[in-house]
């Protein structure tokens, strides 16, 4: 495969070019393993599927503590040491079980900055085999932020990657990362300052102040990576009873921060704990990363907030991926990866794309985008039961791990999805969600769902020349000319899906067949 893509593909796929999960450069990087050692937890993560935008195989945490007392003694929380020792071994076990290639292991503040830390990897080597790397704050920074590119190419910002005893800052523009500064600004290193509150809100202020000055104004969008940053996240969703729980590129305000950070002070951490369902040992350093928050909001005053759910650990996968690679839409490959696994017909996705896509002609890139998305997810579902597939459809999407999706792309997804299975989307049990679309994204949902319904009526082969649509939006128009090959297929079910169609959109119908 050509690295670069050329005009005849450019034309032939879209403006997405021709997929690349399946290039063995990419089959490469299909199922990777990550231990992240961190201050506060030990986890590993598998991941599997489209390179560019993959799934979690697996995933699995461990709330060591090893940070815990650091800045009292110098040297790792000692059971938390045992706890952590015991976490790798079945680690590594499970990826030599599972035939993975060997895994890759970071360490963070609190290895790094532990007298005893260089003892503790010699120890996880001997008694494992894995050998650990030991990064320090400036390179975390970077990892973090391409963890975040992973999910949103192109993005700039500021990243603010907040473990158990560091707090890291990184520049992105034009998608990729510029300065970086670390801090000491971690919840457990925060508890153990003098002068309590005060003395903390005294100290956090000025450390804030020290990285401002050295990273320059970011009053661009402000990217949250960490577990605490998370659970913050879900304190905001409980607070406003938010209907989609997906944490990964969810919108703060400044405003919903303050609001929550006094809803945080309101409540007991038991009870917080209770309705967000938030890990006690997590939940214990949410009041502290709070007032991080806090200051970190007055100080910088980003244009808004974004929670990602990807930080160091997809950062190392961005790490080994090759630069055609990375400049892909996570999306769109993804969703090439799953038609590629579970469609029936895999391809016709992109035969159904340029079917439907006279009607969209005029919409902007992002809607093409997700027009393109659809068109690949539209048959992935067919395993479901028939009087579920529409609801399994909207479940799926708008819950599944998909980078580069806001929450309201994801319904608008989900709609389309669900209408390509049936006509109304009312007396579903997602209608709390239908609102996080605006009323004309859910008519163009509506819209492309039915055109999708009535195209599947014409299945044939995945390059067969089905016939073209076209839409007269001034006269109301549309307009279905079928080839030869499809006319036959143009029965009265496929005729009331073309009116349903037609209906949707306000239009008058003119169809012409050809039989020859």
């Amino acid at each position: 495969m050509d690295d670069i893509t050329t005009p005849d593909d450019t034309s032939e796929w879209g403006p997405f070019g021709r997929p690349l999960f399946d290039d063995p450069r990419s089959r490469a990087l299909s199922r990777v393993g990550v231990v992240d050692v961190g201050s506060n937890s030990v986890r590993l993560v598998i991941f599997d599927g489209a390179a560019r935008s993959p799934a979690y195989f697996f995933n699995e945490k461990i709330m060591c503590a090893l940070g815990a007392g650091l800045a009292e003694t110098g040297k790792l929380n000692p059971k938390g040491r045992v706890r952590a020792l015991a976490a790798i071994r079945r680690f590594q076990h499970l990826a030599r079980s599972m035939g993975l290639p060997p895994l890759t292991a970071v360490a963070t503040a609190a290895v790094r900055e532990a007298s005893d830390g260089p003892d503790f990897r010699d120890e996880v080597e001997r008694e494992t085999g894995l050998r650990i790397w030991v990064i320090h704050g400036e390179e975390e920074a970077r990892l973090s932020a391409q963890g975040v590119l992973l999910g949103w190419p192109g993005s700039y910002g500021l990243v603010c990657d907040i473990g158990g005893a560091s707090l890291e800052l990184a520049e992105m523009a034009e998608g990729r990362v510029g300065k970086r500064v670390t801090s000491e600004l971690g919840p457990l290193k925060l508890r153990d300052v003098a002068g309590g509150r005060d003395g903390r809100k005294k100290h956090i202020k000025q450390v804030l102040s020290d990285l401002s000055s050295k990273m320059g104004p970011q009053p661009d969008r402000l990217f949250l990576v960490g577990g605490s940053w998370r659970a913050i996240a879900r304190i905001d969703m409980a607070r406003r009873d938010y209907p989609m729980k997906v944490l990964h590129e969810y919108r703060m305000s400044g405003k919903d921060v303050r609001a929550t950070i006094k809803y945080i002070k309101a409540h007991s951490v038991e009870a917080l704990q209770a309705e967000c369902g938030i890990s006690t040992a997590r939940m214990a350093l949410v009041p502290i990363a709070a007032e991080v928050l806090g200051q970190l909001i007055r100080t910088f005053k980003p244009m808004d907030i974004a929670i990602s759910s990807y930080g160091i650990r997809e950062g190392m996968l961005y790490e080994q991926m090759p630069q055609r690679l990375r400049d892909r839409d996570p999306l769109i490959e993804a969703c090439h990866f799953s038609e590629a696994k579970d469609a029936r017909l895999p391809g016709f996705g992109k035969t159904l794309f340029h079917f439907v896509m006279p009607l969209f002609k005029s919409a902007p890139d992002a809607q093409k985008r997700l027009t393109k998305a659809a068109c690949l997810l539209h048959d992935v579902s067919w395993r479901a039961h028939s009087d579920y597939r529409a609801e399994v459809c909207f479940d799926n999407v708008t819950r599944a791990n998909l980078g580069g999706l806001k929450h309201s792309e994801r319904v608008f997804l989900g709609l389309a999805l669900l209408h390509r299975y049936r006509n109304k989307r009312e007396g579903t049990r997602f209608e709390d969600l239908y609102d996080l679309l605006d009323d004309k994204g859910k008519k163009q949902a509506e819209i492309l769902g039915k055109a999708m319904r009535f195209g599947a009526m014409l299945w044939m082969r995945k390059d067969a020349q089905m016939g073209t649509m076209r839409w007269r939006p001034k006269k109301k128009l549309l307009e279905l000319q079928l080839s030869p090959e499809a006319a036959p297929l143009f029965g009265e079910v496929a005729e009331a899906r073309f009116k349903s169609l037609a209906n949707a959109m306000g239009a008058e119908v003119l169809i012409k067949l050809r039989s020859k």
